[in-house]
């Protein structure tokens, strides 16, 4: 089974070649992927990694969280995705301002 990894608090310098190379000593990285600002393409300072089994992701939580990689002291743990239908359901400001509300009918 694939695990998915959150890597925060990289230098700005880590791409996804150096990320998956640091994360590979520990088994098969499926992907290695910095997230990035969509208009600027700077690096916006997190990413994940998808290491093949369950062991090898263990171990790199444990050998790389608070170890420090390009200069910076990276954060490493299990992401937690937010499950599907999470986005675009008239969370937070949405709600605030009325969005995303069932109308109200009078009562008959």
């Amino acid at each position: 089974m694939v695990k998915k990894l959150y890597i925060g608090n990289l230098a700005y310098s880590v791409n996804d070649d150096s990320l998956k190379n640091a994360f590979s000593q520990f088994g098969a990285v499926d992907s290695a992927i910095v997230v990035k600002d969509k208009i600027s393409g700077r690096s916006k300072g997190f990413g994940f990694v998808e290491m093949s089994t369950d062991e090898s992701a263990a171990s790199a939580i444990e050998k790389m969280n608070k170890c420090e990689f390009e200069g910076r002291t990276m954060f490493v743990s299990e992401s937690h995705s937010t499950g599907e239908g999470s986005r675009g359901n008239g969370g937070g400001a949405n709600r605030r301002f009325g969005g995303n509300k069932p109308e109200r009918r009078p009562r008959s």
